[in-house]
């Protein structure tokens, strides 16, 4: 199946009160293992490459291009997205190279300067027919910061998705970034209050501390776009060490990076039932 744009896969999870999942790749192990869950789930997915990614691999490019062709080949709809980006000039590498959708990353800066920088990512991106996501209201736990306390105010929400013209707005209602339990407290009044008058999908970052019954009650209240990383190197990892514990004298690479994709695709056709995505 060819790649899907981000408005098909998300905007009709929306309408239909279902979460769309949306999982980070750092290597072609993670986009291996989310294609293969979606295709056993039968759902899309949002594949996602953020810009500490993409500084990992030396660029955007090696890691975005290997991305891209592993979505093409997969049976599922899939959606290649650059995640949180504060490089403006990454946002315009990552439309040239043909990612459907883009995340400016403007919440470190003042509401006005975030308001004008989101602008002009949107009038670039939309030249082009790309999605653009962007974040209003801090959310917690990105370069050690942990704001568990921010909301974004609904009256902001709506004037910011008005001035910018965003497709997707990621809102702080409880979550953090980078949280290796799931203990996190979600605002599920916030998040109703947001979905009744914000006209865009909006989006919840730092998912992997939040608890199944409350990324199922989440997507009921109102939030479509589900970003889930940190839980998923969890898994990741814990698969490779007890692999290496059970086969210590193993030195090819394939069988214990292999048991490690192969635990994060279970993991991921779960998490689609969470979110109700089918």
């Amino acid at each position: 199946m060819p790649l899907v744009t981000a408005s098909q896969l998300i905007d009709g999870a929306r309408a239909g009160r279902r979460g769309v999942g949306a999982f980070n790749v750092i290597q072609v192990e993670h986009a291996e293992a989310f294609v293969a869950a979606a295709a056993r789930a039968g759902t899309g997915v949002v594949l996602q490459i953020s810009q500490n990614a993409a500084k990992y691999h030396g660029g955007l490019e090696p890691i975005a291009l290997a991305t891209l062709a592993i979505a093409r080949a997969s049976s599922a709809p899939v959606v290649v997205h650059l995640d949180h980006a504060e490089d403006r000039a990454l946002v315009s590498e990552a439309i040239e190279l043909g990612m459907s959708s883009v995340m400016y990353d403007g919440s470190a800066l003042d509401y006005e300067a975030n308001v004008e920088a989101t602008a002009d990512v949107v009038r670039e991106a939309h030249a082009r027919g790309v999605f653009v996501e962007a974040e209003l209201g801090k959310v917690g736990g990105k370069d050690g910061v942990h704001a568990p306390g921010v909301r974004t105010d609904p009256t902001e929400a709506v004037a910011f998705v008005a001035a910018t013209g965003v497709d997707a707005l990621a809102v702080a209602v409880g979550s953090s970034h980078a949280m290796t339990d799931r203990t996190a407290s979600l605002d599920f009044e916030r998040i109703a209050e947001l979905r009744a008058v914000v006209p865009v999908p909006l989006v919840l970052h730092g998912s992997s501390g939040v608890a199944d019954a409350d990324l199922t009650r989440a997507v009921e209240e109102g939030m479509t776009k589900i970003n889930i990383s940190t839980h998923l190197n969890n898994t990741l990892t814990r698969a490779l060490r007890t692999y290496l514990d059970q086969h210590p004298t193993v030195v090819d690479p394939r069988k214990y990076l292999g048991a490690g994709r192969d635990a994060m695709r279970d993991e991921v056709v779960r998490l689609l039932g969470v979110l109700n995505a089918a």
